[in-house]
């Protein structure tokens, strides 16, 4: 079992974060149900490490270097830009 734990003030923070209105029973359901999944990436903890087959190819096309958009291409639709990157609002 996690030794972590969720509380329902970071559910509510993630859901702020979301934009997402929880009343207390979803609160409440989704803390649990957020131990449960730091739970199940413990087990994936123990899971043992294999070596990668190197012969694993993508099947649905090859993969293959193609000129793209330069950057100020890029970045003319954006809504706002800052130093050659996409600028988003903040999230927290």
């Amino acid at each position: 079992m996690s030794d972590r734990t969720v509380d329902h003030e970071e559910v509510r923070h993630v859901a702020d974060l979301a934009r997402v209105d929880l009343d207390d029973d979803a609160v409440d359901r989704m803390a649990d149900q957020f131990g449960d999944i730091l739970e199940y990436f413990d087990r994936l903890d123990e899971v043992p490490e294999t070596d990668a087959d190197p012969d694993l190819t993508n099947v649905l096309r090859a993969d293959e270097v193609r000129e793209s958009l330069d950057t100020e291409d890029a970045l003319d639709n954006a809504a706002e830009t800052e130093a050659g990157y996409f600028k988003g609002p903040r999230v927290s």
